[in-house]
C-alpha cells in the first residue's frame, strides 16, 4: 500500500506539472496574439500595459521558484534573495544603458547620463564589456553565482543554519542597499538606471518587443520549473530533502551536507539573477530599492501562500499576491501592508500547505 500511495502521489504531482506548463504555454501563445494581432477596437485586445504587467509577474514567479527550491526542499530560508535578483537586473541595466549611446539627455556616445551629470571623465573598468549582449548575459549569471558561492561557502562551512542564516542574508541585502545608494559606486546612486531605448536593436516601447519579453519570461519560467523538478526528483534531490528533515543524521551517514547546500544555493541565486535580468527591460527601471529587505520577505510570503515545496505553488502564489498588490496599491496604497500581513497570518493558520494544499489529495496514507 505504501508503494501504491507513493506512485499515486507522483502521478498527481506530474499531472500538476503538466497543467502548470500547459498554462504557461497557452499564455505565451495567446498574450502576443491578443496584443499584436487583435485590433485595439476589439474587446479581446490585450493592452501593452497588461502585457508588461503579466511579464513582470512571470519574473516574480521565477524568483519565487528559486526561493522555493532552497526553502521548500532543503530548508534554507533566505531573506536576501532580492540581492541576486537585483544584481541580475543591474547587469542587464548596464547593457541597456550602454545601448543608449548618444541618444541620452547629454548626448555622450559612451558615458551614461548619470556619469556625465556627476562629471565623470571616463567609463569605470567594471563597465567594460557591457556593450555586448553575450558578456552581459554571462555577468547576469556569474555575479549572483560568485556572491552566493562566497557567502554560502562561509556560512555553510561554519554550519550557520536556521534563523541565524536568515538574519545574515537579510544583513547582506541591507548592506548592498546602502552600497548601491552611493553615487561613487558607479551604478547611478539613488536613481539607478532608466530611460532604456532598445534591446538587441528592438524598441522596448513597441508592442512586439513587450510581447516577446513576455514569451521569453514564460519560457524561462517553464525551463526553470523543469530544471528544479529534475533536481528534486533525482538522487541528489532525495539527499537534499533529507538535509531539510534531518541535517545531522544526513551528515552522520557520510554525505557532505555543506556541498549539497552550497551548489543548490548557487543555482538558486543564478535563477534569481536571470529573473532580474528579464524584469528590468519590462519595467524600464532598476534602482537600489530592489535590494530592500522587505522585498525578500515578500518573496517568502509568495511561496508560503502558493504552497511551499511544490514549485508550481510558489509561482502561482507570486502571481496572485502581486496581482492583489496591483489592485490595492492603485486604490488604497496605504492598506496594502496590512492586507499582506493578514494574508500571511491567515495562510499560516488555516492553509499551512498553501493554496497548492487545496489541490492535493488527502494527507492520510495507508500503512
Amino acid at each position: 500500500m505504501k508503494i501504491k500511495t507513493s506512485l499515486s502521489a507522483f502521478l498527481f504531482s506530474d499531472k500538476m506539472s503538466l497543467g502548470f506548463l500547459g498554462l504557461l504555454g497557452a499564455l505565451a501563445i495567446l498574450a502576443p496574439l491578443l496584443n499584436v494581432v487583435v485590433p485595439e477596437s476589439s474587446p479581446f485586445h490585450l493592452s501593452s500595459y497588461v502585457v508588461g504587467l503579466v511579464g513582470k509577474y512571470l519574473c516574480y514567479a521565477i524568483l519565487a521558484v528559486a526561493v522555493d527550491l532552497i526553502w521548500g526542499f532543503c530548508g534554507i530560508l533566505s531573506l536576501g534573495h532580492a540581492v541576486f535578483f537585483s544584481l541580475g537586473g543591474y547587469a542587464m541595466g548596464m547593457y541597456l544603458m550602454r545601448q543608449i549611446g548618444s541618444r541620452g539627455v547629454y548626448g555622450h556616445p559612451v558615458l551614461p547620463d548619470f556619469m556625465v551629470f556627476l562629471n565623470w571623465s571616463e567609463l569605470p573598468w567594471f563597465w567594460y564589456g557591457f556593450d555586448r549582449f553575450w558578456f552581459a548575459m554571462i555577468m547576469v549569471a556569474l555575479v549572483p553565482a560568485t556572491l552566493a558561492g562566497v557567502f554560502g561557502w562561509l556560512a555553510f562551512r561554519s554550519r550557520v543554519t536556521g534563523v541565524y542564516f536568515s538574519i545574515m542574508t537579510q544583513a547582506l541585502s541591507y548592506a548592498l542597499l546602502l552600497a548601491f545608494f552611493r553615487n561613487d559606486m558607479g551604478f547611478g546612486g539613488n536613481n539607478g538606471f532608466t530611460d532604456f531605448k532598445d534591446l538587441l536593436g528592438f524598441d522596448l516601447q513597441s508592442d512586439a518587443t513587450r510581447s516577446a519579453l513576455l514569451v521569453a519570461s514564460a519560457g524561462v519560467l517553464g525551463v526553470t520549473y523543469c530544471a528544479c523538478r529534475m533536481i528534486v526528483g533525482s538522487r541528489a534531490g532525495r539527499v537534499i530533502r533529507s538535509i531539510r528533515d534531518a541535517e545531522s543524521r544526513t551528515r552522520f551517514l557520510g554525505y557532505r551536507v555543506e556541498t549539497y547546500k552550497l551548489w543548490l544555493f548557487v543555482f538558486s541565486a543564478v535563477v534569481a539573477g536571470v529573473a532580474g535580468a528579464l524584469y528590468v527591460p519590462q519595467v524600464g527601471i532598476i534602482n537600489p530599492s530592489e535590494f530592500e529587505p522587505i522585498n525578500s520577505i515578500e518573496v517568502v510570503i509568495w511561496v508560503l501562500v502558493g504552497g511551499r515545496g511544490t514549485l508550481y505553488g510558489a509561482a502561482i502564489g507570486a502571481v496572485l499576491v502581486n496581482y492583489g498588490k496591483t489592485l490595492l496599491t492603485t486604490q488604497l496604497p496605504e492598506v496594502w501592508l496590512y492586507v499582506l500581513g493578514t494574508i500571511f497570518i491567515c495562510v499560516t493558520i488555516f492553509l499551512p500547505r498553501g493554496l497548492a494544499g487545496l489541490l492535493k489529495p488527502g494527507s492520510k496514507t495507508s500503512k
